[in-house]
């Protein structure tokens, strides 16, 4: 059992201002996933973007892991920011154009980090109310303490399903096949940890082949697993720091079917 990896057809969100469009509403019949590597990008339709920023909020706040509770705390007192909103467009600038200069988007990392914005709404923006929930694509990924980082090459699509806890994470070649991962997750405050208990492999015209990953405990996922520690999520982007330390953004993508 498990959800089918994210169908064919799909467009980005306005944000980033691609519009694909598939002739077939089954992803089932059609071999090709539902993104393409950024090489592909003449399969893309421009679609002019409407932005709509909300009020940004600058919190005295903690997120860290404690040695001996390994759990996040926090202490909020929220105050307007316009700093983190300069930095939130300098993101959706740069998931828009991937021109934006590599130090812009880690400078505005390091805003939205330390502003510590209030993560109450957090998981219902990223995972949706209802099955299956929504995909975001990686646009730009930092080194540990935000020392350099660089616009991903791949088309790599994460999908998180709030109403059933479930993540899935994918790398879409094209033609050439794809390879998803998929498991379930946790929340607490701002901390994703996650677990993956299957993985998906399709190459070519082949039916895609599953293999288990002998996960079979049904435990919650905890902070000794992988995580993500989030830090900004609106409907247009989301960032987050990985367990490695490396900090990274994405876009929102939505499916439609043609």
């Amino acid at each position: 059992m498990g959800s089918q990896p994210v169908p064919s057809s799909c467009f980005l969100s306005p944000l980033s201002c691609y519009t694909y469009i598939s002739s077939s509403s089954s992803h089932l019949s059609s071999p090709r996933p539902f993104l393409l590597p950024r090489q592909h990008v003449n399969s893309f339709k421009l679609h002019i973007p409407c932005l709509n920023y909300a009020k940004f909020f600058k919190a005295r706040t903690r997120a860290t892991l404690n040695e001996k509770e390994k759990d996040p705390f926090l202490v909020q007192e929220q105050m307007p920011n316009e700093e983190v909103e300069e930095s939130v467009k300098v993101l959706k600038n740069a998931a828009k154009t991937r021109k934006v200069p590599a130090e812009e988007v880690l400078t505005a990392f390091s805003v939205i980090e330390n502003a510590k914005i209030n993560p109450s709404g957090f998981l219902e923006t990223l995972g949706g109310s209802d099955s299956p929930g929504r995909t975001w694509m990686l646009i730009f990924t930092a080194e540990k303490q935000l020392k350099g980082g660089r616009y991903f090459p791949l088309t790599a699509v994460q999908r998180f399903d709030a109403a059933a806890r479930r993540i899935e994470n994918g790398v879409f070649l094209g033609p050439i096949g794809f390879l998803t991962f998929e498991g379930r997750f946790s929340w607490k405050n701002r901390i994703l940890s996650f677990i993956f208990e299957r993985i998906r492999v399709k190459i070519g015209p082949f039916n895609p082949l599953e293999i288990g990953l002998g996960q079979k405990e049904d435990r919650e996922p905890n902070t000794k697993d992988p995580f993500f520690i989030w830090f900004y999520i609106d409907e247009e982007i989301a960032v987050a720091r990985g367990r490695s330390g490396g900090t990274a953004f994405w876009c929102r993508c939505l499916r439609v079917t043609t």
